[in-house]
C-alpha cells in the first residue's frame, strides 16, 4: 500500500495496535494515538522491538508514551497487560514519591535526622555519623555506609539492624547503593503517617492515577520493604513516569509539587565519571540520571521507567534480562534519533507490519519435538523421587500429545505443570514448583523433546522477572531432573539434581 496523508485512514489501521481491553479506557487510562501523529515513525518502533528480540533475553513488555499518549505497547506471551509484575528496585521511585507527598503535607523535611523517628531502636551511644544522617542522605544513597546493611539476616527489627550497622563515612559524602536506606524511608513514612507506604499512596497517588492498589512485600515488622517488592503493571509504570514528566500534574490536578519533581529527578550526588555509562550520570531522590539528559527508575533484570523530557516521552519496560544496559541502548540508539517535533507522514504498509508484530509477540518456546519414541510409555509410569530438599516425592509425565503435562507430588500437595508444544500455556499453581518458593503462582510454560530421551520445560513465573528450566533425562527406568533458575534475586543458588526410579 502507498503512504497516505490522511490520519483518519491511518487511525483505522492504528486500532489494530491495541487489544479491545486497552481501548476500553476508563477516565484515568492513558489515551492512545498513532505513532506518526505524535512524530514517531512506526518503522522506528518496529526496529526497537526487533532489536530487543535479537539482543535481549528477555523483555516481557513495553509501553511508549509521547505527549501523554500511548503510541505503542506490547506484551510477549506468556506475559500480559493485566498481571502485575515484580518491580525490584523500581519500587524505590514509588517510595520516594511517598516521601515527597509527606514532605508536602508537612509531616517530614529533607533535613530531619533519621534517629529522631526511632528513639527506641537507636543505640545508646550513637556514632557521630549516625547522628548526622538525614532523610536526604537516605534518598540519595549517601548514608555513609561502605557496604549495604544486610537486613535479611535478622528475623525482625530491621530498623534496629540498620541503626546498629557500621557507618564509615560522613553522611552525604559517599554514594553507596543501599536498598536498606529505602526501607528506612518506608519505615519513616509509616512512623509519621500511621500507614504503610502502600496504603498512604493509595489515596494520594494510586487512585488519582487509576492504579489498582498494588501488592507490596512487608518486612517481618509489618513495614513495606520500600526498596523492592512492589508489583504493578506496565501501564502503572508509565503513569508514574508521565506524572513526573508533567511536573506533578495529572489531568489538571496537582498530585506532587513541582519543586519535589525537580529535586527528585535532578543530580543530587555523583556516582561515577564515565560519560558512556548510564549508572555514572548522577543520582537524585531514588531516581537515576541517564545519558541524553534523561532520568529513570529501574529495577533488577530490566524493570524500567525511562523519562525523556526533551521529547516528552516515557518508556516503560518489564524484563527478565541481565543486560539492562542493552535495553537502554536500544532506546537511545533507535527511538531517540527518530523523534520529530511535529506529525509525520504515515506509511500504512509499515503500520500493518508493526500491528502484525505486536499481535504476535511471544517469547521463544522450547525447540524440539512434541513426541518421542519413549513418550507414550512414560504416561503409564510414576517415578518415585529419592529424598531431596526440594520437597518432591514423585513425578509422572504425559508428554505424547500436542500439549503436555507433568504431575508432581510435593510435600505441600499435588502440582500439575501444563506445557504447550506450539504455544505457552498459562496456569496457576496450587502453591509452588521446585525451587520457586516465594515467586507467586501464575506461570506460562512450554516444553518439547530436545532429544529422544531428554525433555525440557521452560516456565516463566509471570508475576516476576524469573524463569526456570527443567531438564528430564530418562534411561533404564530412571529419571534425572536438573533445574536452572534464572533472574531471581531470592531463589536458591545451588539447585540439587533430583533423581527418581520407576
Amino acid at each position: 500500500m502507498k503512504a497516505v496523508g490522511s490520519f483518519k485512514v491511518f487511525s483505522s489501521f492504528f486500532g489494530i495496535l491495541f487489544c479491545a481491553g486497552a481501548l476500553a479506557q476508563n477516565p484515568v487510562s492513558l489515551p492512545s494515538s498513532p505513532p506518526e501523529k505524535e512524530g514517531v515513525p512506526s518503522a522506528a518502533i518496529l526496529s526497537f522491538i526487533e532489536r530487543l528480540e535479537k539482543d535481549i533475553d528477555a523483555v516481557h513488555s513495553f509501553m511508549i508514551l509521547r505527549r501523554g499518549k500511548r503510541i505503542a505497547q506490547g506484551w510477549w506471551a506468556p506475559f500480559d497487560e493485566t498481571t502485575p509484575h515484580l518491580m525490584h528496585s523500581l519500587s524505590k521511585s514509588f517510595t520516594s514519591t511517598a516521601v515527597g507527598l509527606a514532605i508536602e503535607e508537612g509531616q517530614l523535611s529533607l533535613n530531619d535526622p533519621v534517629i529522631s523517628f526511632f528513639p527506641d531502636d537507636t543505640p545508646a551511644d550513637p556514632s557521630w555519623q549516625l547522628k548526622a544522617m538525614r532523610i536526604r542522605d537516605l534518598l540519595t544513597m549517601t548514608t555513609g555506609h561502605r557496604k549495604e546493611p544486610l537486613l535479611f539476616n535478622t528475623e525482625s527489627h530491621w530498623v534496629r539492624a540498620f541503626l546498629h550497622s557500621e557507618i564509615e563515612f560522613k553522611p552525604g559524602t559517599h554514594f553507596q547503593y543501599n536498598s536498606a536506606a529505602t526501607y528506612m524511608l518506608s519505615a519513616i513514612v509509616q512512623s509519621v503517617t500511621g500507614e504503610m507506604v502502600v496504603d498512604y499512596l493509595d489515596e494520594r497517588l494510586f487512585q488519582p492515577l487509576g492504579i489498582k492498589k498494588p501488592d507490596w512485600d512487608r518486612s517481618p515488622d509489618g513495614i513495606n520493604t520500600g526498596g523492592w517488592g512492589l508489583r504493578v503493571t506496565t501501564e502503572d509504570i508509565a503513569k508514574l513516569g508521565q506524572l513526573y514528566l508533567q511536573k506533578g500534574m495529572w489531568q489538571g490536578k496537582r498530585i506532587l509539587s513541582e519543586a519535589w519533581v525537580q529535586e527528585a529527578t535532578s543530580k543530587q550526588t555523583s556516582n561515577g565519571s564515565n560519560p558512556d555509562n548510564d549508572w555514572d550520570q548522577g543520582y537524585g531522590f531514588q531516581f537515576w540520571r541517564c545519558r541524553n539528559n534523561c532520568y529513570r527508575g529501574d529495577g533488577a533484570f530490566g524493570q524500567f521507567c525511562i523519562v525523556i523530557p526533551e521529547h516528552e516521552m516515557v518508556v516503560a519496560i518489564t524484563s527478565g534480562t541481565n543486560d539492562m544496559g542493552g535495553v537502554m541502548e536500544a532506546v537511545w540508539e533507535i527511538l531517540l534519533p527518530a523523534m520529530a517535533p511535529k506529525p509525520i507522514e504515515p506509511d500504512t504498509t509499515i503500520l500493518q507490519s508493526l500491528a502484525f508484530k505486536l499481535n504476535g509477540l511471544s517469547l521463544p518456546l522450547v525447540e524440539g519435538e512434541a513426541r518421542s519414541p519413549i513418550s507414550q510409555k512414560l504416561a503409564q509410569r510414576k517415578f518415585q523421587v529419592f529424598e531431596n530438599e526440594a520437597g518432591v516425592n514423585s513425578v509422572s509425565f504425559d508428554l505424547h500429545g500436542k500439549d503436555h503435562w507433568i504431575t508432581m507430588e510435593m510435600d505441600h500437595g499435588m502440582e500439575t505443570l501444563y506445557l504447550g508444544s506450539e504455544n505457552h500455556i498459562t496456569s496457576k499453581l496450587n502453591d509452588h514448583l521446585p525451587y520457586t518458593q516465594n515467586m507467586r503462582s501464575r506461570i506460562g510454560a512450554s516444553g518439547a523433546w530436545v532429544k529422544p530421551n531428554e525433555y525440557q520445560a521452560k516456565i516463566y513465573l509471570t508475576e516476576t522477572p524469573g524463569s526456570i528450566i527443567y531438564t528430564f533425562r530418562f534411561a533404564n527406568n530412571r529419571v534425572t531432573w536438573t533445574s536452572q533458575l534464572r533472574h531471581s534475586l531470592f531463589g536458591p543458588r545451588n539447585l540439587e539434581i533430583l533423581k527418581g526410579k520407576f
